[in-house]
């Protein structure tokens, strides 16, 4: 993936010094029109601001007005997993850019097995004053009750990780959850026996964390499109996540189905399934699941994990605030969406990949 080609428009500062090679520091003169470079070079990096269709005069008149422009984010705390750890890498990036140019980011956080402390990070979103949002929408209703506000108060919103198709977003980015259910379901085809398929969703607020619920739909309709038998497929839905609680469930499903010869896991989670099958002893399953996570690149290198599918989500962070930059201070159109690709790491390219 050319990381360069996905990034709106401010990142542009770097690029016309890298394609000048001139340091930022003499880009940042030229576009402020400041003494102290010569005029071949000026020349060249206005071609270049041109070529690009760069925005300086918007950026100066900004710098010149002090005015500063307040994002607020709200995603889910890393608890269980570091998924989220991602996005807010890219958040800081993203931010590291832009805040010279009067942005600052508020951070707010929830809990993603309880959907309270959503809304209570929304209300004091609600109570602040800010420019734009950033938001991962994984409650459904009470995602819907708070961009139904931000859009009554003219409050601009992207979405990032999950969608919720129709609601007056900016934007959304972030993988293309109905196909990628699909390519992991295309993935364990290639492997599969005679045996049945495990669907396994791992979370306490499963009816409303609506990512998972897509990504099932686009596995079942594989086998759905594919002439393949619908009924080899059984499903589990863990809502209590702790380690006792997955291994009794797991236990239970492999009692009554002694024909199981993969699992598919449906989020991050995947490590707590092949920490059973380590335990168990179970070697010959495949397993399939999401994220680029250390503690599933263990797995994934022992050969427990097959593989992971991932959607580079601290590419996610930075674009949705680049996204909020571009509309909100640039003014400028942005992609209204703009899905991740849908990478399959094994244990033989995984030193390759970075998230």
């Amino acid at each position: 993936m050319d990381k360069q080609n996905d990034k709106p428009q401010l990142s542009g500062v770097k690029e016309i010094a890298r394609r000048a090679n001139v340091s930022i520091a003499t880009v940042d003169r030229v576009i402020h029109n400041r003494k102290g470079v010569s005029e071949n070079t000026r020349k060249k990096i206005n071609e270049i601001i041109e070529e690009i269709g760069f925005q300086p005069n918007i950026l100066a008149s900004r710098l010149a007005s002090k005015k500063v422009n307040r994002f607020v984010v709200l995603i889910p705390e890393s608890q269980e997993t570091d998924y989220w750890e991602s996005p807010l890498r890219g958040i800081g990036r993203a931010e590291d850019e832009i805040k010279q140019y009067g942005v600052s980011i508020v951070r707010y956080f929830y809990d993603l097995n309880d959907k309270t402390t959503f809304s209570k990070a929304a209300e004091k979103i609600l109570a602040g004053n800010f420019d734009g949002v950033l938001l991962a929408p994984s409650f459904i209703s009470e995602s819907l009750e708070f961009t139904a506000t931000c859009r009554q108060r003219g409050l601009p919103y992207v979405f990032i990780n999950s969608d919720i198709p129709a609601q007056h977003s900016l934007c959304y980015i972030g993988p293309h959850l109905y196909q990628s259910g699909y390519q992991a379901a295309h993935l364990i085809s290639f492997g599969l026996k005679e045996g049945k398929i495990l669907i396994v969703n791992i979370s306490k607020e499963i009816d409303s964390y609506h990512h998972l619920l897509r990504k099932e739909e686009g596995f079942r309709a594989f086998f759905s499109e594919n002439d393949k038998v619908l009924n080899k497929l059984v499903k589990i839905d863990i809502r209590n996540t702790s380690e006792a609680s997955i291994d009794a469930d797991l236990d239970w499903a492999f009692e009554v189905h002694h024909d199981i010869d993969a699992v598919f896991v449906t989020n991050s989670r995947v490590q707590s399934v092949a920490h059973y099958f380590e335990k168990k002893n179970i070697q010959d399953k495949i397993l399939v699941g999401y994220d680029f996570l250390s503690e599933n690149i263990e797995y994934l290198k022992r050969g427990i994990i097959d593989f992971l599918i991932c959607q580079k989500p601290e590419e996610q962070g930075y674009i949705g605030i680049m996204s909020l930059f571009q509309h909100i201070v640039m003014g400028t159109a942005i992609e209204k969406e703009k899905f991740m690709p849908i990478d399959i790491i094994t244990k033989e390219n995984y030193e390759f990949y970075s998230n």
